[in-house]
């Protein structure tokens, strides 16, 4: 929602494993709303991905606007909430490239990757591990696509 916890940490997920997979594709995050626009990652965020090797000390959120649906192929939402808000900013046919993280990396259910903003510093840790394994997912996908 706010580009500070879950879509950074992603971000940050896919550009290292896309890499080292040798796929070259742009990766960038934003959240639907934009009271966090210009804030670093939660700082709770940084310190779990920092301990499992992700850098988020240069990431600023920002907002999504109707042109990142022209700048990219695909958008990946973290919620079905978010993906309803991406998916009400543009027209039908633009919001068709709208789909949720999860799920289009081919996890099972459930495909709600769990805000850990409110909760106990397990929750960024376990975001890391699900962050991980719908990277994996998505490389999967990408490949074989």
């Amino acid at each position: 929602m706010g580009n500070i916890c879950r879509s950074p940490l992603v971000e940050a997920v896919a550009r290292k494993r896309l890499t080292e997979a040798g796929l070259k594709i742009p990766v960038a995050s934003c959240g639907t709303g934009g009271w966090h626009a210009g804030e670093q990652a939660d700082p709770r965020m940084r310190a779990a991905a920092a301990g499992a090797g992700y850098e988020l000390g240069t990431h600023r959120a920002r907002q999504l606007t109707a042109a990142d649906f022209e700048r990219y192929d695909l958008l990946l939402a973290m919620d079905s909430d978010n993906l309803r808000e991406m998916q009400r900013m543009v027209a039908p046919e633009a919001a068709k490239r709208a789909a949720l993280f999860l799920e289009w990396a081919g996890l099972e259910p459930p495909h709600e990757f769990p805000d850990p903003y409110y909760g106990e510093l397990t929750g960024f840790v376990q975001s890391i591990v699900l962050a991980e394994q719908g990277v994996r997912g998505l490389i999967q996908r990408l490949s074989t696509d």
